[in-house]
């Protein structure tokens, strides 16, 4: 199994440490789509999964979620947290088993989620149906101080509830002088380009494990597809991410490298539980 570069105390203390360094914006990877933000000594978890509960639930079935990296870190040890986001309903976006800990360990934490998966959340999380912060496309909320929007996201296909609202979405994330695109699960559909390109995006954060029908699950883009969405609109820095954690579906970063540097794209790879910090001394 693969290490983090940076896993439990060690993590914990780089993110520490963070706020020493001058300003600027700071982001760790914690594996698959998971990140967490920090700014100006406010945390923001986007889609994290720090458990084994897929590994635990497909067991001895034909699509084991067999584990490549070990976790970052507990979440119960994430106790600064002030908002965490789910962008869809899959539990390596929206699991209980990191969740409920998170949410014991930072009372006053906020949860963004998708409008239309409301009744489903509270459901799996075993919270009150009023707590999650409901978001569609188009729509703003100001969280602790985070600026964040909803923009539809297609995982495979955009899709809609009964009442026309998207079931999986993208985030734009604002701060003072910072803009992120955290795509969720996504591929690419028409008008895409168009609407990410009204925000000025400085990183975008996109999944690179493509799609393979013998896989059984729903794809992503690929490689060559985030690399070049990011140069389509404008990113400043492109992080791949959603690769390295199970088995069945994974990915390398080799063509996502291939094509930034082709295209003339900023990128960084990360390794599980590395930090970057863009604007910071």
């Amino acid at each position: 199994m693969l290490r983090p570069l940076l896993e439990n105390d060690a993590f914990l203390a780089d993110v520490d440490s963070a706020p020493a360094r001058a300003g600027g914006l700071h982001i760790w990877w914690l594996g698959q789509s998971g990140f967490l933000v920090q700014w100006q000594q406010r945390h923001l978890l986007l889609d994290p999964y720090l458990s084994d509960s897929l590994t635990e639930k497909y067991a001895n079935t034909d699509k084991p979620h067999t584990r490549m990296t070990a976790r970052v870190v507990d979440p119960a040890r994430l106790d600064f947290i002030d908002v965490v986001t789910s962008t869809h309903s899959h539990t390596d976006h929206l699991d209980a088993a990191t969740m409920l800990p998170l949410r014991a360990a930072n009372l006053a934490m906020a949860l963004v989620i998708p409008e239309a998966n409301r009744a489903l959340v509270a459901d799996r999380l075993h919270c009150p149906v009023e707590w999650p912060l409901g978001m569609e496309s188009g729509q703003t909320v100001v969280v602790k101080g985070f600026h964040i929007t909803g923009v539809p996201a297609a995982h495979e296909q955009l899709e809609r509830d009964e009442q026309g609202r998207h079931k999986f979405l993208g985030y734009i994330i604002a701060g003072d002088g910072w803009t992120i695109y955290h795509s969720g699960d996504t591929v690419l559909y028409p008008g895409i380009v168009d609407i990410l390109r009204q925000w000025p995006i400085d990183v975008a954060l996109l999944p690179i494990n493509g799609r393979a029908p013998a896989r059984g699950v729903s794809g992503n883009l690929d490689g060559r597809e985030a690399a070049e969405l990011a140069k389509a609109i404008g990113a400043q820095v492109v992080i791949p991410c959603h690769y390295d954690m199970f088995a069945f579906n994974t990915a390398t970063p080799d063509l996502f490298v291939e094509t930034c540097r082709s295209l003339g794209q900023p990128f960084v790879v990360l390794q599980n539980g590395e930090g970057w910090h863009w604007g910071a001394a």
